[in-house]
């Protein structure tokens, strides 16, 4: 639970999927991680709440934070593995959704790992004609699949309302043992990914995919399923930095500490601009086991006063705040 109430939403919010990771080589770079802008940040900033937990969560914690910004979890609409993702982006959120995602299970000696689509370079050419032939067999379950891009097929339909789902950020480039259970409690997702898998297997897309040496699509992972039971009002989203998330998942960690440095002179050197003027800004940093959110707050004489008596040593570097996510 969080250990204090998050933030008002402020106009400028920033939110970091994958400040850090749990990944062992992730952690060896933390320390030798040079944010000088971070570490000014944090130094204007109040720490208003965070949200520790373990990496077992069918949710990642940036997913966590990003409901209680726009107001889904203080609807009461988040559960565990259970966050409307596709019903709030819906002109209709009233309507059980999901999105399903094409992926490729590979094969290993001791597990199956998820590698969804935009891992695989699928395009359009390739995802359609998957996305043609596993359509009419949804609708024999009553889920309609509407076509959104090649790595997002939305799916709408009742069975959809109560189904648990690890989020794909979870389980991608993982073994999907550990995330399957809550699908595979849902005996009509698992006939359905049967499905998926004998039609993708001969067809001629996959034919072509081998032939090129690319993976083949040979299933799908549902996710962000269910339905509001209320409309929210229309958030203000924070804005979120992908390239930390994108160098995480795909275990690329040269490019993730390229991205550290490039988000430290970048927008975190223009919030810390921001809240030396005044303005109200919100940092949200996040990790795999949870995320922490700092705020401005205006300061006493007295406060500022002992901030700097605590500064005199040295400011902490900015790193130590990441070591618990």
């Amino acid at each position: 639970m969080p250990a204090s109430h998050p933030a008002p939403e402020s106009a400028h919010h920033l939110l970091v999927p994958f400040a850090t990771a749990s990944a062992p080589e992730c952690r060896a770079l933390l320390s030798g991680l040079a944010l000088p802008g971070l570490t000014a940040l944090l130094a204007e900033l109040t720490q208003v709440a965070s949200e520790i937990g373990d990496d077992q969560h069918l949710d990642a914690p940036h997913e966590r934070a990003l409901a209680l910004a726009i107001g889904l979890q203080a609807s009461g609409e988040a559960r565990p593995g259970r966050y409307p993702w596709a019903a709030a982006a819906s002109e209709q959120p009233l309507q059980p959704q999901a999105w399903f995602t094409p992926s490729h299970f590979q094969v290993g000696m001791d597990q199956v790992t998820l590698l969804p689509g935009d891992r695989l370079a699928l395009a359009d050419t390739d995802a359609r004609p998957l996305f043609d032939a596993l359509a009419p067999f949804a609708a024999e379950d009553g889920i309609e699949l509407l076509y959104e891009s090649a790595t997002r097929w939305r799916a709408t339909g009742e069975p959809l309302r109560e189904l648990a789902c690890a989020s794909l950020d979870r389980v991608s480039g993982r073994s999907v043992a550990d995330w399957t259970p809550a699908q595979g409690r849902h005996p009509l997702i698992t006939r359905l990914q049967s499905e998926a898998q004998m039609l993708f297997y001969t067809h001629p897309v996959n034919d072509r995919r081998e032939a090129a040496r690319q993976p083949i699509v040979n299933g799908f992972w549902v996710h962000g399923a269910g339905a509001l039971s209320q409309p929210i009002a229309k958030p203000h989203w924070p804005t979120q930095p992908d390239a930390l998330r994108q160098a995480a998942l795909l275990g690329d960690w040269a490019s993730w500490q390229r991205a550290w440095e490039a988000l430290d002179s970048g927008p975190i050197a223009e919030l810390l601009a921001r809240a030396r003027a005044g303005e109200p800004v919100t940092l949200t940093l996040c990790g795999e086991r949870g995320w922490t959110q700092w705020a401005w707050r205006p300061r006493s004489l007295g406060q500022r006063v002992r901030l700097v008596m605590q500064w005199l040593g040295g400011a902490p570097s900015a790193w130590k705040h990441l070591e618990p996510l």
